[in-house]
Formats: structure tokens, C-alpha cells, sequence
């Protein structure tokens, strides 16, 4: 069983939509930032988020940037006001009674996961595992790449060449527990069969072993 609740976020003057879901006995809460385009309606993100729920993960799917900002393309490679959206939302997380006893995570997809990693070197040991989908990690300052401090797993396309590279620029910045997978078959989006799959089970893995790591 999990609790499914619409949640809204007041962030830097505006306020963001998003799906809270906990299933019974969570280790630990996994903020979903997603990437230029999508939102938190996106179906590969909400199956990612299904399947880590199955394995004890609750998650928070929300839209980083109103409708009327996401208009703006800009806006979608904005990685400072993504990051600090994405801050507001573990702030918010910590204080609520539902959820500030939850190991915190990040899931970041495109250019989510560049801010997920900025948010994770601000946020130092409250962030106990990040993950990135097909991301471009290498939008995060140097600086960040080289402060974080929790466990990162980088889930690459083994068809998408360019950001394969780029992936591997932001992994040899990293100085944290750190594993890069290339899933054989799969572009960009992980549209082909079972890709998809790969990247949930991989995913699942990742926050069921780093997130209760800590715990009291």
C-alpha cells in the first residue's frame, strides 16, 4: 500500500504542482527533476517512479518550472532557478511530518540532472544517493560536480553518442562513490524494449542500497 498525495510547493514566488507517493515502511524519499520539455506527467518517469516505489522508495514527480515559464525554452536550460526550485522542494519535504524522517534522493533526467546534482552538493550529507536517466550532468558547475558527496549512478544510452561523452566529462569531476552504466541498445529516451526496464531496475537498486545506509 502507498499514500498518493497532490502536494503544492511554494517556490521563489510561484507555487509547484507535484505527486507525492509513499509506500508503506519507505526507506527514503526520492525527488524526481525532470528535464527540458517534460513534466511530471512524463510516462518513462512515472514508470521509473512505479517500480521504485515496488521496492520501498517513495516519490515526489513535480514540475519544476510553471507552464507559463516552461513556455519560455529558455527557461528549460536555466540550471540556477531548476536547482533552486529543486532546493525548495527538499526544504519543503524536511518540514513536512509525512515526510522529514525520509532519507532524501534525486532522480534526474536531461537537464534535471544537472540540477539534481547541484542541489546535491548544496544539500552535503542530507542527500544520501542521487541518479541520472540519459542526463546531462555535465550542465552542473564544476564546482558542484566536485562537492558532491553522495553515492551517484549515471545511466547513459548506449546509442547516444554525444551525451555518453558528456557524461563522462561530469564522472571523472566526481569524487563521490560513483558508477557509470551504458544500457546496451537504448538512445536517448530509452524508447526501445526493455531499455526502459534496465534503467528502472538499476535505479531501484541504487536508492534501495544508498538511501537507509544512514539512517538512525
Amino acid at each position: 500500500m502507498s499514500t498518493s498525495t497532490l502536494v503544492h510547493i511554494p517556490a521563489g514566488g510561484v507555487t509547484v504542482e507535484g505527486m507525492l507517493e509513499i509506500p508503506d515502511g519507505a526507506v527514503g524519499l526520492v525527488l524526481f527533476a525532470h528535464g527540458s520539455g517534460s513534466s511530471r506527467h512524463s510516462p518513462r518517469n512515472n514508470y521509473v517512479a512505479g517500480e521504485l516505489r515496488a521496492a520501498g522508495v517513495g516519490t515526489l514527480l513535480m514540475d519544476l518550472l510553471t507552464p507559463e515559464e516552461d513556455r519560455d525554452y529558455s527557461r528549460r536550460f536555466d540550471i540556477d532557478l531548476l536547482t533552486q526550485r529543486l532546493l525548495e522542494a527538499a526544504g519543503w519535504v524536511g518540514s513536512q511530518e509525512a515526510t522529514k524522517h525520509l532519507p532524501l534522493g534525486f532522480f534526474g533526467a536531461s537537464t534535471g540532472a544537472a540540477a539534481a546534482l547541484e542541489a546535491a552538493a548544496a544539500l552535503g550529507d542530507r542527500t544520501r544517493a542521487v541518479v541520472s536517466r540519459g542526463g546531462r550532468p555535465d550542465l552542473a558547475s564544476e564546482q558542484a560536480l566536485l562537492k558532491v558527496s553522495a553515492p551517484t549512478l549515471l545511466l547513459v544510452g548506449g546509442y547516444d553518442d554525444g551525451v555518453i561523452d558528456l557524461n563522462q566529462l561530469a564522472y571523472d569531476q566526481l569524487h563521490c562513490e560513483k558508477e557509470m552504466v551504458i544500457v546496451p541498445g537504448a538512445t536517448h529516451l530509452f524508447e526501445e524494449p526493455g531499455t526502459l526496464e534496465a534503467v528502472a531496475m538499476r535505479a531501484a537498486g541504487w536508492f534501495a542500497e544508498h538511501l537507509p545506509r544512514k539512517a538512525r
